[in-house]
């Protein structure tokens, strides 16, 4: 009498496994360390794509700042009179304008980011943060381009005579890219998510920007300040202590304030562990709401 043996096929060893099963704050590093090539991917898709099909192409990456700057100079510092603290007004401004240009495009293209990659989210998975990471570091290059015509500029200024000096605090650069990227990443994961439910915010987040702008040190310099409403205002915006530091350090002029600097510092930590909070929360099923 033959015996019947039933076998059952090994168990496989899957490589991954794709669960939205995750605790709200978990940042799975490994998982973007592995999609780095994706990465950079998208980081040369989002600059070619810039001013692809411009006359002037990656010109645009210098002359914006320095159209800026231009109005900047004639307007507010010929015009209105404001105080540059003592440094050549195109000097005073750039100094404002490519730190704000970085903040400002990490928050309005990664607060988007949800909405404008949908297409491509419903179809395939991959890390959906290589995307807003693409962004910041997009804009990363961007601002070492604007920073290379600062410098370009500083230097000038430096070797003609004009009464401004470097300081030690200069050695702070790196903390404060890295303070503005968080703020900047933060912000526009928490925007972008709560956009798939609220599409209102899209329209919002462009006007709160620049109304920002009005309340950091890009126009005036924190010293002019006095009025104690005014002053708590700027005070209050976790980029005012970055753009003084910034400045002290190139320049030896503006105000420098380790308080200040520790503000915005904290602000730039809770913004991104609140952004990852609310992504994590989102993205288990955005695909059905977005």
């Amino acid at each position: 009498m033959s015996e019947i043996v039933k076998t059952y096929p090994p168990q496989r060893k899957w490589k991954t496994v794709i669960t939205n099963r995750r605790k709200l704050l978990t940042l799975n590093v490994r998982e973007l360390w592995e999609y780095r090539d994706l990465l950079l991917i998208w980081m040369r898709r989002d600059i070619l794509s810039i001013y692809k099909q411009t006359i002037l192409g990656p010109v645009w990456f210098v002359l914006q700042p320095l159209l800026t700057m231009g109005i900047y100079v004639v307007f507010f510092s010929r015009v209105a009179k404001f105080s540059t603290v003592g440094l050549p007004a195109p000097l005073f401004y750039l100094t404002g304008i490519i730190l704000w240009n970085y903040f400002s495009e990490c928050i309005t293209k990664t607060a988007t980011f949800f909405k404008d990659g949908s297409p491509i989210f419903s179809k395939v998975y991959f890390p959906r943060l290589i995307v807003p990471l693409s962004l910041v570091l997009t804009n990363l290059v961007k601002f070492s381009i604007q920073f290379a015509l600062f410098l370009l500029i500083y230097a000038w200024f430096l070797f003609t005579g004009s009464h401004f000096h470097p300081t030690m605090h200069l050695l702070l650069l790196p903390v404060l890219v890295l303070i503005i990227a968080a703020l900047g990443f933060g912000s526009g994961l928490i925007v972008s998510s709560l956009t798939t439910r609220y599409k209102d915010l899209v329209h919002l987040i462009t006007f709160g920007v620049q109304l920002m702008m009005f309340t950091a040190p890009v126009f005036l310099p924190l010293s002019t300040v006095h009025a104690p409403v005014f002053r708590k205002v700027f005070l209050a915006n976790p980029m005012t202590g970055v753009i003084e530091a910034f400045r002290f350090g190139f320049t030896g002029a503006g105000t420098f304030s380790w308080d200040l600097l520790a503000y915005d510092g904290g602000c730039a930590l809770f913004l991104l562990l609140a952004g990852i909070f609310v992504y994590n929360s989102v993205e288990r099923d955005f695909v059905d709401t977005i």
